[in-house]
């Protein structure tokens, strides 16, 4: 998703899942596939190498799970600050903590029933 209407149009509803610094927004879409959002702001972010590393470990979890994923529109936002300006900027300890909470909203968008996969679509 990139344009600001296809955002806000997602944004609109209510969260659909948390996690201690991710929360998750999703909407059916028309469309054969699933779309990702990632909303990292600055201010929960405040180094553009973590706010980067961010992007890159949700696009990458996304892509290995889309083929399964129903289709649906969703927006990952942090909510949360993550580190502050102290210390490294991202390291393995903070990239396996990002994996494995963004794996739970993965998870959880692939077994929520209100997002089942429509039959017949691959």
């Amino acid at each position: 998703m990139v344009k600001t209407d296809e955002f806000s149009s997602v944004f609109r509803l209510r969260p659909v899942y948390r996690t201690a610094h991710f929360v998750l927004y999703a909407c059916n879409n028309d469309l054969p596939l699933a779309r990702l959002g990632v909303v990292a702001a600055k201010r929960m972010a405040p180094r553009a190498v973590t706010r980067n590393t961010i992007k890159r470990v949700t696009r990458e979890l996304f892509r290995q799970t889309a083929l399964a994923l129903p289709q649906v529109d969703c927006i990952v936002r942090l909510s949360k600050p993550v580190n502050s300006k102290s210390g490294p900027a991202t390291n393995a300890k903070l990239k396996a903590e990002l994996r494995e909470e963004l794996s739970q909203l993965f998870t959880f968008l692939l077994n929520a029933t209100a997002f089942a996969r429509k039959p017949g679509n691959k």
